[in-house]
């Protein structure tokens, strides 16, 4: 089997489980943030929203910089409604599902560079970069959605079993 026939069922599992929790976010609370140090509601559903991408990014190039010497550094912009993150994560999902079916054994080992002002942040196989810039990296933000949800009264999806608003999955 492929280590991209491998991934493609956990991919599909986390992604279905952040859609789940995307859908919940309320239209009226983009501007909300729990602490002055956190992000905004609508900040964190973007990134959240737009963090899949990252597998197309590292499959078809060897490096990224995030702030470029010599051009503007990379900006999301923020969504606005629910439905426009949940359109910005479904295109999200639907290239980095076909990026990972397209990438060979070969390809995912292939070391893929994250540079900040052309300095090298880190340096790892593409196929780490997926379980912890994309899927890992999701799994946090999704738990951290979920308090925000919490924090909120909005019920809080089952994901991994149940929550103490869905009794079962």
């Amino acid at each position: 089997m492929a280590l991209s026939e491998a991934l493609l069922p956990e991919f599909d599992h986390e992604m279905a489980n952040t859609r789940k929790t995307l859908e919940r976010i309320p239209e009226d609370k983009f501007d909300w943030k729990p602490h002055e140090k956190s992000m905004l509601l609508g900040h964190l559903a973007t990134h959240l929203a737009t963090l899949p991408s990252w597998a197309v990014h590292a499959i078809k190039e060897t490096s990224i910089d995030i702030a470029p010497v010599d051009g503007p550094p990379m900006k999301n912009e923020p969504a606005t409604t629910r439905q426009e993150v949940l359109d910005r994560f479904d295109e999200s999902v639907q290239s980095a599902r076909e990026a990972i079916a397209g990438a060979s054994d070969e390809d995912l080992f292939v070391n893929w560079s994250l540079l900040s002002g052309g300095n090298t942040v880190l340096t790892m196989p593409r196929i780490a970069v997926l379980r912890s810039f994309v899927m890992n990296h999701n799994i946090h933000h999704r738990a951290q959605l979920g308090v925000y949800l919490r924090l909120n009264d909005v019920a809080v999806p089952s994901i991994y079993g149940p929550s103490a608003d869905e009794g079962s999955m």
